[in-house]
């Protein structure tokens, strides 16, 4: 178990606090994953043979995804330039940020952030409503991208742990997704201001193939580590947090903010948990992961390319977050 502890204690700290830890992170986690699986006695070929199928369906729609937004670019931000001339502001930005939430299910969260970034160029706000409309539609895309297990490496990892169909996640917590990606597209449409200015820097240079495929390998890597990590902790999870209230589970992960939180629920989901105790996981890491840059790989994306600092991400990300971590919370209490 000491060895188990070692590995967490890697897996949560050493991506946050060494760069080449970070910029190689999909490798980072498959070692880490083969040796908690090793340690914990649980490798053998039906879970090596999970691991290397588990990250198949994401990956593809990675790739596919990327060809079809590299090959329409022109075409969609030409598309994104008539709508955005040819309806009101507020309903523009309200519509964009419901619809991103709602098809990254689809299209993945990695294509609906760089479609995000391709939108903001258009719009040339001003920076401040330029990086508040970025952090509203990275919660939109964190949150709508966990409907399918394509979304994102968390609902691909969570539908894995927990032997579901691909419409497990949809029927879990999209009654509490869903009005939240609308609530979302509303506060976007009030605190938005259609103020033009010259906005954020986009560093957002047309991607090659090769950057779409390596991209789309260094996924399938990921998740690959995220099976075997989940797999290898499922000795701590029994003994440590199976037993914990879905109110606590719920607050405990707030460490999303900081830490990827594909990672977190690879660490914590188990199939011995309540519905609600899996429930309450996963909307605390959904939320909690778009406070901070780090907590989600929209936020990374976005950030990244239109030059957003933490700084700047946190003065927005942190007093939204927080209160849809409230509202939630009054939710699971009263309903």
């Amino acid at each position: 178990m000491l060895g188990l502890f070692i590995i967490l204690l890697l897996v949560l700290f050493l991506p946050f606090t060494i760069k080449f830890v970070e910029h190689n992170l999909e490798i980072f986690l498959f070692v880490m994953g083969l040796a908690a699986a090793i340690i914990s006695g649980v490798f053998n070929r039906e879970l090596l043979v999970q691991a290397l199928l588990d990250p198949i369906k994401i990956t593809v729609a990675v790739i596919i995804a990327g060809l079809l937004f590299k090959w329409f670019r022109r075409l969609l931000e030409n598309g994104i330039r008539a709508i955005s001339n040819m309806l009101p502001f507020r309903l523009f930005i309200a519509l964009m940020v419901i619809v991103l939430g709602l098809v990254s299910s689809f299209i993945t969260a990695i294509i609906a952030a760089l479609v995000l970034v391709l939108i903001v160029s258009v719009l040339t706000l001003d920076k401040k409503s330029e990086i508040r409309l970025v952090v509203i539609a990275c919660f939109s895309i964190g949150l709508g991208a966990a409907l399918t297990p394509i979304g994102e490496p968390l609902s691909t990892i969570t539908i894995s742990k927990m032997h579901e169909d691909f419409y497990y996640l949809l029927q879990l917590v999209g009654p509490y997704i869903i009005p939240g990606v609308v609530l979302l597209g509303i506060l976007a449409a009030i605190l938005v201001k259609p103020e033009r200015g010259f906005g954020l820097s986009n560093e957002d240079n047309i991607e090659s193939y090769d950057d779409i495929f390596v991209r789309g390998i260094k996924i399938y890597f990921f998740v690959m580590g995220l099976t075997l990590l989940g797999a290898g902790f499922e000795p701590l999870i029994n003994e440590y947090i199976i037993g914990l209230s879905s109110h606590l589970l719920y607050w405990v992960n707030i460490l999303s903010a900081i830490l990827d939180n594909a990672t977190l629920a690879a660490a914590e989901i188990s199939p011995a948990m309540s519905p609600e105790s899996v429930k309450a996981v996963l909307l605390g890491l959904l939320v909690s992961g778009g406070m901070l840059i780090p907590g989600n790989i929209p936020n990374i994306i976005s950030a990244g390319k239109l030059n957003i600092t933490s700084k700047e991400w946190a003065k927005e990300g942190l007093p939204i977050g927080f209160s849809i971590l409230i509202v939630y919370f009054i939710i699971f209490l009263f309903i």
